[in-house]
């Protein structure tokens, strides 16, 4: 028996941080997973952990994670062949695009997407092989918001400012908990630690939330808020800012913004005092807040789920940069910037300095009209495309790594939508609460079984680092990689047959990719020759999605540009530093990032100036709310889908509902009794978890849970199901501007079950 040991980075969160893995190989050569510790030398995560990378090993040895595909047969899931899988697929899924044309067809692409270097770089393949335009994914029940405010402001909606937490002074977090959810739309392993060294050094952390979570405990300052009224506090301490002269941009951003004038008059009627009242927090603790921002060295301001899933939620997001801005604390050491992608990006291809800017409306939902954002439309609508006849009607789905019967609105009622379909194919590791639904079900390799990168989520880093990470452990014997299931799979939908070839669509793939790299004049190998280059990007024999990371990683801003800068990265560069390669601090990129057609920050977009009048109007309503319902995170917990480990959902029951005693008192509720939860559109049981943690008026349910569905098969989640906290959630409660659920500020009424 030997020992070797692998460096890669987890996939299981947004953090990023390296592991080291020991290896074991055993007398009849199979290999295991012996031990896994954080990385020590990793160039970005120095050895940090969280509990949920060590369990790697759990996930992959998991005997309910799936190792053949599925077939309903009689209602009933049965192992086939990759084969009849295919045969199935070819049949059911044919059969309906021949009857009803494509356009009755729709796919949902889950978060571990993100996570997925294959999924990452053929996720598209399949979205435009479908040949449907009803794409649909978690995005609307998270971040679209943050995605919308950006594309308006700067012109790509993945221009998104992220806090310097390194060299920050002053940190102000809205609707976050990092230290259980270790960040998010910011790419930081060990936040916690960032935010104590903020401290270490004389800084303040202040953090704006209903509950005092484990950051708000940490913080130097909790401002209990009301949920859904962040919008309103950050108008009201852009309104500050202007009326008391404390806005000042600096010069390097002054002279690239536009729309400053603007903002007095729009928001001159949110005034710390007009807003108090709906905020629940003083008015003098806002113009303090206001005051802290401008005077300090540097600060910057980050917001993130409990600002975005709320009616207000893309309003909330612009304000955070309008707040930034004003404060002078836009693209500055310290503040609020952008990273630099290593493998590349939108803010890093193309014209610098500006473009085509950011528009939604290309399309519309055939059933209410919801606006398409970012090529894809709401979540909450799924139901009704499904259940609502006529041409148009989805009926046959294709879900991508997610699980939205437990993640998305109204969720009692998507699953009644899902037993409507005509056909449904899910590619995932688990029969979970969606899949169960599936005619047929492609397993996954496990995720110490494929290679990855972090493509989307170092867009987002506070560091410019990259880290390759190779397989740890082979396929199975007759698994395909996921890039080959999800090609193979858009092959049948085009009507390739049987025998279609994955590597076909990988082909055809980076050819597009390579071709449009060598028309554009701004790119490093404009004028190349793309044959020449396909070859020398072949020569090491890769395929998938490690050819395609290669060329982004050559292309791209530290790249070698095939031979122009020969200190320049690539994936031999990579491969020849396992614990990845810092590139540096983030720097100013303004006015290079921006794609906005003026070629300047539009600080003042008409989207976000129109809804103004729409959250003056809410003041009342919000001041007057009755019981809210927010949801939290748990460090053990990554939304739905690692329920299933046991070391991770061991110990004290944590879908609780969570209940200041005073209205425990005044409702009757008992710690560790019962209490039924009642909105618009659901009613759930959920057990009573007294706490001064909340604020008076506010309840909390953490999300994802709800594993009682029958037809799943998840032995260790089952044993502890908790509920499903957006059964309560209202498909029709969407922010305009994005489409994002209301997630947060649920309204609920309560009492004993």
């Amino acid at each position: 028996m030997t020992t070797r040991t692998a460096f890669r980075t987890c996939p299981l969160c947004e953090a990023g941080c390296g592991l080291e893995i020991t290896v074991r190989r055993n007398d009849d050569g199979s290999e295991e997973v012996q031990r896994i510790r954080g990385d020590m030398d990793d160039v970005f995560s120095r050895g940090f952990l969280c509990p949920k990378g060590s369990t790697l090993k759990q996930l992959h040895d998991d005997p309910d994670r799936l190792r053949a595909p599925l077939v309903k047969r009689d209602g009933v899931h049965v192992e086939v062949s990759w084969d009849e899988a295919w045969a199935e697929i070819e049949r059911g899924l044919g059969r309906v695009i021949e009857t009803h044309g494509r356009e009755s067809t729709a796919v949902y692409v889950g978060n571990p997407t993100a996570h997925s270097l294959s999924a990452m770089t053929f996720s598209r393949s399949l979205l435009v092989g479908l040949g449907t335009r009803l794409r649909f994914s978690a995005s609307t029940v998270d971040q679209m918001p943050r995605h919308v405010a950006s594309g308006h402001v700067f012109g790509s909606p993945v221009a998104i400012a992220v806090p310097d937490l390194d060299r920050t002074d002053h940190l102000v977090i809205l609707g976050a908990n990092p230290y259980a959810s270790n960040g998010s739309v910011c790419t930081a392993p060990d936040f916690p630690g960032r935010i104590e060294a903020i401290q270490a050094r004389g800084g303040k952390v202040v953090v704006v939330d209903p509950r005092r979570s484990r950051t708000a405990e940490q913080a130097d300052q909790w401002v209990s808020i009301r949920p859904g009224a962040d919008a309103l506090l950050l108008a009201a301490i852009a309104n500050v800012l202007l009326v008391d002269g404390l806005a000042d941009v600096g010069p390097h951003v002054g002279e690239h913004v536009v729309g400053i004038d603007d903002l007095g008059p729009a928001l001159a009627p949110f005034t710390p005092e007009a807003v108090a009242d709906a905020c629940g927090v003083a008015a003098d603790t806002i113009r303090t807040m206001a005051h802290e921002l401008a005077a300090a060295p540097s600060a910057t301001v980050y917001g993130r789920i409990g600002t975005t899933t709320t009616e207000f939620g893309s309003t909330a997001s612009w304000l955070i940069d309008v707040v930034n801005t004003l404060s002078g604390n836009l693209d500055r050491p310290g503040g609020a910037m952008f990273a630099t992608p290593v493998a590349g990006g939108a803010t890093t291809r193309g014209k610098r300095g500006s473009g085509k800017g950011f528009k939604i409306g290309r399309g519309h939902t055939r059933v209410s009209g919801y606006p398409e954002v970012m090529g894809e439309y709401p979540v909450g609508a799924i139901a009704e495309e499904i259940m609502t006849p006529g041409e148009g009607q989805i009926r046959a789905l294709v879900t991508l790594a997610g699980n939205p019967i437990l993640s998305t609105p109204n969720s009692e009622q998507l699953a009644e939508a899902f037993d409507q379909l005509d056909f449904m194919v899910s590619i995932d590791l688990y029969l979970n609460e969606t899949t169960r639904h599936a005619d047929v079900i492609l397993p996954s390799p496990s995720q110490l079984q494929r290679s990855h990168y972090d493509l989307l989520l170092l867009q987002f880093g506070v560091r410019n680092v990259a880290n390759y990470s190779e397989p740890v452990l082979p396929l199975d014997e007759g698994q395909p990689d996921e890039w080959e299931v999800i090609s193979k799979f858009t092959m049948i939908a085009q009507g390739a047959g049987l025998d279609a070839d994955p590597s076909v669509v990988d082909d055809m793939s980076i050819a597009g990719i390579v071709r449009s790299a060598v028309n554009d004049e701004y790119s490093p190998v404009f004028g190349r020759d793309a044959d020449e280059l396909l070859v020398e990007l072949s020569a090491s024999g890769r395929r998938g999605p490690e050819r395609m990371l290669d060329f982004m990683l050559r292309t791209g801003p530290f790249g070698d540009g095939f031979g122009a800068d020969p200190d320049g990265t690539s994936l031999d560069d990579l491969l020849a530093h396992p614990h990845g390669r810092d590139f540096g601090a983030l720097v100013p990129r303004i006015p290079e990032i921006l794609r906005t057609p003026s070629g300047k920050v539009e600080l003042a977009p008409p989207a976000f100036l129109d809804d103004l009048a729409r959250l003056a109007g809410a003041i009342p309503t919000l001041a007057e709310s009755g019981y809210l319902l927010v949801g939290r995170r748990h460090l053990r917990s990554n939304n739905s889908w690692m329920h299933n480990i046991n070391v991770l959902v061991k110990g004290k029951p944590r879908c609780t509902l969570q209940v200041h005693p005073d209205d425990a008192s005044s409702l009757g509720l008992t710690d560790g009794g019962a209490v039924s939860i009642t909105s618009r559109v659901g009613r759930v049981t959920a057990p009573v978890e007294v706490t001064d943690s909340i604020r008076p008026g506010v309840v909390s349910l953490p999300h994802g849970w709800g594993h009682d569905l029958p037809g799943s098969k998840l032995r260790v989640a089952a044993e502890h199901a908790g509920v499903n906290s957006n059964v309560l959630a209202d498909h029709a409660a969407l922010d305009p501007l994005s489409g994002t659920a209301v997630l947060n500020g649920i309204p609920v009424e309560l009492a004993p079950a």
